[in-house]
């Protein structure tokens, strides 16, 4: 009798920072998921609120584990990632957010893309609440991409992509060894762009209509709504990414840099408070041309297991 083939070892990573409720809400759907999850590993980056209790309440289905201080976004999918690359043998890790909530069959639509192919990396689609496309996560179609893999993209159901967002990410495990882990130091916004082009820089990567995940965000806005004094990651980060990173090739740094001054110059226009944008602006391009990030291990010291498990991944 033949048997039916396992699952890929799949392990979700969820960075949680005071959303107890939806966090609940995160789990519950990755408990629910047609394919099963192995483990869910969940990083509470020093919660004020609940967060851990909820967590705890899910049962041995999630490996918790509850940092020092908040690392924001980046250091807490970096320390992540490598907690679930040292404690349980994955073959590809699923990242999220804590307000990023899976469909039944968002996993099972990911992987049957990518099974069989050299695809690294799959993002799904994003919708929000009222079920309209979420502007804040939309895929950068790969440019100039070659016939052969938009046809072998578009066969697996998907679009060959240059980046994808950490709402929803499935990348491959020996990749994330190979490439090493997101920036830390970046802290919010634009290490998933960072990191996913890294991975995606010289290989293949697909966007999933099929797979479906809610981004229950408090209102529906794209990437050049007004961030207010958030302003200064999106300036700083960019410009580390653009000086710093080798995830792109000098002429996409090009390419993404004037589209970049022509976002900033429309969330500037549209501000009600452009003295707020001002600031991020002169803070951000300060540190961005004056300093760089440090290496994770500096930026996540500290944190016990979470410390060792990036030296162990990185070093």
């Amino acid at each position: 009798m033949n048997q039916t083939p396992l699952p890929p070892r799949v392990v979700p990573v969820v960075v949680a920072y005071n959303r107890r409720d939806l966090l609940g809400e995160v789990l519950d759907a990755l408990a629910a998921q047609r394919t099963p999850v192995a483990k869910v590993v969940v990083v509470d980056n020093a919660s004020t609120d609940d967060t851990i209790e909820v967590a705890r309440a899910a049962g041995d289905l999630v490996d918790l584990t509850t940092l020092a201080r908040n690392t924001g976004g980046a250091g807490g999918f970096a320390a992540g990632m490598a907690l679930a690359l040292d404690r349980h043998d994955p073959e590809w890790l699923w990242l999220m957010d804590d307000d990023t909530v899976p469909t039944a069959g968002a996993l099972e639509a990911l992987l049957a893309a990518v099974e069989g192919t050299e695809i690294v990396a799959a993002g799904s689609r994003v919708i929000w609440t009222d079920g309209t496309e979420h502007p804040m996560n939309t895929p950068r179609q790969k440019p100039f991409v070659g016939k052969p893999e938009r046809i072998a993209a578009a066969k697996a159901g998907g679009i060959a992509v240059r980046s994808t967002s950490f709402v929803s990410m499935l990348v491959r495990a020996d990749v994330v060894r190979e490439v090493g882990l997101p920036i830390a130091d970046y802290f919010i916004w634009n290490d998933d762009f960072e990191y996913s082009t890294r991975v995606l820089r010289g290989r293949r990567g697909i966007h999933v209509p099929a797979s479906v995940v809610v981004h229950k965000t408090k209102v529906l806005g794209s990437t050049d709504a007004d961030p207010g004094p958030r302003f200064y990651y999106e300036v700083r980060n960019k410009l580390w990414m653009f000086r710093r990173s080798q995830s792109l090739s000098p002429f996409e740094k090009a390419v993404y840099g004037a589209s970049s001054i022509r976002r900033w110059i429309k969330t500037f226009v549209r501000s009600d408070d452009r003295a707020v944008l001002r600031d991020g602006w002169r803070r951000g391009y300060r540190d961005g041309t004056r300093t760089r990030p440090r290496p994770n291990a500096m930026s996540l010291d500290g944190l016990g297991d979470a410390t060792l498990a990036v030296r162990a991944v990185e070093g």
